[in-house]
């Protein structure tokens, strides 16, 4: 087994994050692609689930990942059957992220290539994060001056897996949607990207360390 992860950390090291050569913009999620958040807010969502005797079930993340906080707030509501109104809900998840926010790392290997992509083409940022968590974060992470445009979950109405997010963002670049490329880590972020017609690229094995497994 460990002769097996070491083969597959090689393999990653030898593997490089690239812009494709069609793009002529690009467009990054934020949570678990620019940022390295997941630890964060697993945290504090049992936080919020203590302070309100639930249970904080983690598979929720894997499957809603790129989903607005109402989205979990409104499902963590109906399965553990509470009285509490889920937008309350989503004020205590924030909070608590917000509080911990210096907990949160960068993913360098995403943030090395939009580095040395800044200043030579159209980026943005396209989130299901609020515009204050999204702030927040990049600025945690030293990167809220370095896009052109952020579209966050406050700026559309149907979240990803709809493209409307993706979209906007290309709008705003004044860019065509097929000459867009997106890095992201979610499923849901993915058929967002697929359904816009845009380039994709998966940055999970960039971002993942194999050794933690």
């Amino acid at each position: 087994m460990a002769y097996k992860l070491l083969l597959l950390h090689l393999q990653i090291e030898l593997m490089k994050l690239e812009i494709h050569p069609k793009a002529q913009a690009l467009i990054f999620d934020l949570d678990g692609t620019l940022s390295d958040s997941l630890p964060t807010h697993i945290a504090s969502w049992h936080a919020v689930c203590k302070k309100l005797n639930c249970i904080f079930d983690e598979q929720m993340l894997i499957e809603m990942t790129g989903m607005p906080t109402i989205s979990f707030a409104e499902r963590i509501k109906r399965e553990q059957n509470l009285e509490i109104p889920a937008e309350d809900i989503v004020v205590l998840k924030q909070e608590e992220f917000w509080r911990n926010i210096n907990r949160i790392k960068p993913h360098d290997a995403v943030i090395d290539l939009m580095k040395e992509a800044h200043g030579k083409i159209p980026m943005s940022v396209g989130t299901g994060a609020s515009r204050i968590s999204a702030m927040l974060q990049m600025k945690e992470l030293g990167i809220d001056e370095l896009f052109d445009f952020i579209v966050t979950a406050d700026d559309v109405v149907r979240h990803k897996p709809e493209p409307e997010t993706f979209l906007k963002c290309a709008e705003l670049m004044n860019i065509d949607p097929e000459f867009c490329q997106v890095f992201e880590d979610g499923e849901l972020g993915m058929q967002a990207a697929q359904t816009a017609g845009m380039l994709l690229t998966d940055v999970r094995p960039f971002v993942t360390d194999p050794f933690s497994a």
